[in-house]
């Protein structure tokens, strides 16, 4: 495999992002006392930084990686949406697709952090499903991205904060499948088993043992594989990519099956690393990559990321040097 042919081929290609996108707010500061309120120290916050969360991340994942995201989603009318549409343009992304209601909000995950350590996170938002005419407003904006992007490849991203109903995705799924476009998804629990006909289904092993509420001890190819198959008779999936934390990642279809280990690294936040893997996993499908080196590549990009602290996205140049 020629690596720099591989990811100059990610290079302009379209890729719809529809989920729950999440604006990600650390304020840093050093602590030098304890609050005479209670037993707990006091943050002196000396600096504030704003980063796109989940599906924003992964979309900012794919535009880091040459690619041209389309990012689908609904948000609150607020100032954290204000504020993801602002980043999204500052790294030369488009905005048409997120739609503001005034019902909704953002969700805000907000870390309080000193010399690198959280300290505290508090969120902010609602996971309401969308009412049914905020279902059929996506629905509708995700055909028309399509009919005018033509993308190769469509990723769903889910973290269960009521964008991605039932509806929204088994339809946005059929209008896929008619257009012959890859689809792809991270899914959370509530959704699990809804994501039907799906090309590539990439859970993490603590969700599928909740899926299944199996106890999977032994982490192997042969139990593994006993899982995907469970896995792909209720969903017809195409491809399984079931991410193995500190074990690595393990990669499944008709014709194939094995593990990649993880490397070894200087761990300092997990934070984003599913939207990694699931960017460049997605990216490699829709350019054509085999299968076990494309969940290589995903693989040392979901590891690389965890180098970082906070929620990054991973870079091309990134991506070639570490492979």
């Amino acid at each position: 495999m020629n690596l720099e042919k591989v990811i100059a081929q990610f290079k302009g290609c379209r890729i719809v992002v529809v989920g729950d996108v999440m604006l990600d707010v650390y304020l840093r500061g050093s602590v030098q006392r304890i609050s005479p309120e209670a037993p707990v120290p006091v943050v002196t916050v000396e600096e504030k930084e704003e980063r796109p969360g989940g599906a924003a991340n992964v979309a900012l994942n794919l535009r880091s990686l040459g690619a041209v995201p389309l990012l689908c989603a609904v948000t609150g009318n607020d100032d954290a949406a204000q504020s993801i549409r602002r980043i999204l343009k500052n790294n030369g992304m488009a905005t048409e697709g997120l739609l503001a209601s005034p019902t909704r909000v953002t969700s805000v995950k907000t870390r309080v952090l000193s010399r690198n350590q959280q300290m505290l996170r508090y969120d902010t938002e609602i996971t309401d499903e969308l009412n049914a005419d905020l279902e059929k407003k996506l629905i509708a904006k995700v055909s028309e991205i399509i009919n005018r992007h033509k993308p190769a490849a469509l990723i769903f991203e889910d973290y269960n904060k009521g964008v991605l109903t039932e509806k929204v995705i088994t339809q946005i799924i059929k209008l896929c499948r008619a257009k012959k476009i890859i689809t792809a998804v991270d899914p959370k629990k509530k959704n699990f088993f809804a994501y039907k006909d799906i090309d590539l289904f990439k859970p993490n092993l603590r969700e599928i043992r909740e899926a299944f509420n199996a106890d999977i001890s032994k982490i192997n190819k042969a139990t593994l594989t006993a899982v995907s198959d469970k896995l792909r008779k209720k969903l017809s999936n195409r491809i399984t990519l079931i991410t193995l934390s500190e074990m690595g990642i393990f990669f499944h279809s008709d014709r194939e099956a094995g593990i990649f280990p993880a490397h070894q690294r200087n761990i300092a936040d997990v934070s984003g690393a599913g939207d990694t893997v699931i960017a460049v996993m997605t990216l490699c499908l829709a350019a054509g990559i085999s299968l076990p080196h494309a969940a290589s590549l995903a693989n040392i990009a979901g590891g690389l990321v965890c180098e970082y602290p906070g929620v990054v996205p991973v870079t091309a140049g990134m991506l070639l040097n570490e492979a």
